[in-house]
């Protein structure tokens, strides 16, 4: 168990759950909705990381990049999308943002968070899966 990951997943939660309550003040309303999901689920999701890390088996930078990548990907996709929502900023979100679009700098910094989570999220998926693999084969 992660104790400091699962700490995380509730922080984030909490972000994400206060964030909804100034879902009609935000420029872009539906992204502020996705942004509030996206918090309160990516929290879950680093719980649940969180409550299995005994099970990886991963070298210490492996799982250093894991741990990071994880926290990465679940705040700075809640961030991006909170900031989209917040700024009008809606390129890298279209369904959500209905055509909306911000000032270059506040398109520029959603696009970048957004890029990197979908970068860094493949990078831990994939350290998960490695640390998870079996020791030994068996027929199942």
């Amino acid at each position: 168990m992660n104790r400091s990951m699962i700490r995380h997943g509730f922080v984030l939660m909490l972000l994400a759950l206060v964030g909804g309550f100034f879902v009609p003040a935000m420029e872009i309303p539906r992204l502020a909705v996705s942004a509030h999901t996206i918090g309160v689920l990516s929290g879950v999701l680093l719980i649940a990381v969180g409550a299995i890390w005994s099970q990886f088996t991963l070298g210490p930078r492996q799982a250093g990049v894991m741990y990071w990548g994880w926290l990465y990907a679940g705040y700075a996709n809640w961030l991006g999308c909170l900031l989209g929502a917040a700024t009008g900023a809606g390129r890298m979100t279209p369904v959500a943002a209905a055509g909306l679009e911000g000032t270059p700098v506040a398109e520029a910094m959603v696009a970048f968070l957004l890029i990197s989570v979908g970068v860094v999220s493949l990078v831990a998926a994939g350290l998960s899966l490695w640390g998870l693999r079996g020791n030994t084969l068996s027929a199942t």
